[in-house]
């Protein structure tokens, strides 16, 4: 087994998205355009709405990648132009196929506007294959209550997986190329070692305090990026006062040329004339 190093950490900037919600982003940034296969990562929030006051993002187009949402706290509804339509609750995952395209939205719950709360979750962009990048639109949903999950020998260590597997745990969901999307949960002393296949390049995002990523103490917000290798050891200080949380990500990189304008991602620029061709004639919708 070859243990992943550190190559480089980033720390992620805030901005504005949507109808105006602000998201910590990580990439793509001057530092990192794109962490192939994966195109964007956005952390939402933590934001405390007054009622009336919860954003989300309306009507708008995707073609060529796939989005993942997943909630931490907060209710979101989320529709779109082919009639599908539900509620994405806290701890619930929605991983959409835009494939050929799709316009929906995502918006705060009935019951977010009317009483308020907190909101944080991810989104998250994956790149499609050009093979698929015109496949047939589809969802898959996990509740907080089918999410597959594990923990460490030690009771250290819990891991939410999305995508791929950790601790003999297999991901539910099925993606087009091998993708690993991993939320792992640190208490005062956990240390486990995560197999990441060779082939993928490995990525990490804390979000909650801080953790030691293949032997790098990082802080809130920070994104590391891994080097070869097909394992990972996430640690957290005995003598750490809380427990730290963060995204594990890999991938197999399609290493394929990208083209992209707003919520189109292709291969070629003269796809993505298509695409908004096709937007404005009411083809996505």
């Amino acid at each position: 087994m070859t243990p992943r190093n550190v190559v480089r950490t980033i720390t992620a900037h805030r901005q504005s998205e949507g109808g105006g919600f602000i998201v910590r982003r990580p990439f793509p940034s001057r530092d990192v355009v794109q962490a192939d296969p994966f195109l964007l990562l956005d952390e939402m929030g933590p934001a405390d709405y007054a009622p009336g006051e919860a954003i989300g993002a309306p009507d708008h187009p995707h073609r060529g990648f796939e989005t993942v949402t997943y909630i931490l706290e907060g209710e979101m509804e989320h529709a779109d132009s082919a009639g599908n339509r539900g509620k994405i609750r806290s701890g619930d995952v929605q991983w959409m196929t835009a494939g050929k395209g799709v316009v929906h939205s995502e918006l705060p719950s009935k019951r977010m506007m009317e009483e308020g709360g907190r909101m944080h979750g991810f989104q998250i962009w994956v790149n499609l294959p050009a093979k698929d990048k015109l496949m047939a639109p589809r969802y898959q949903e996990l509740s907080s209550e089918t999410l597959p999950t594990a923990v460490s020998a030690d009771k250290l260590a819990r891991v939410k997986v999305i995508a791929g597997e950790a601790l003999g745990v297999h991901a539910a969901i099925e993606t087009r190329t091998p993708i690993i999307l991993q939320d792992w949960t640190l208490d005062p002393g956990a240390r486990v070692e995560i197999a990441i296949p060779a082939e993928m390049e490995a990525y990490a995002y804390v979000f909650v305090d801080g953790a030691t990523v293949a032997g790098k103490e990082t802080n809130e917000g920070d994104f590391v990026v891994l080097g070869a290798g097909d394992t990972v050891e996430l640690s957290r200080a005995a003598d750490a006062k809380t427990a730290g949380r963060l995204l594990l990500l890999g991938g197999k990189p399609l290493r394929e040329p990208v083209a992209r304008y707003g919520p189109f991602v292709m291969n070629t620029e003269a796809e993505i004339r298509q695409a908004i061709r096709d937007f404005q004639s009411g083809a996505l919708a």
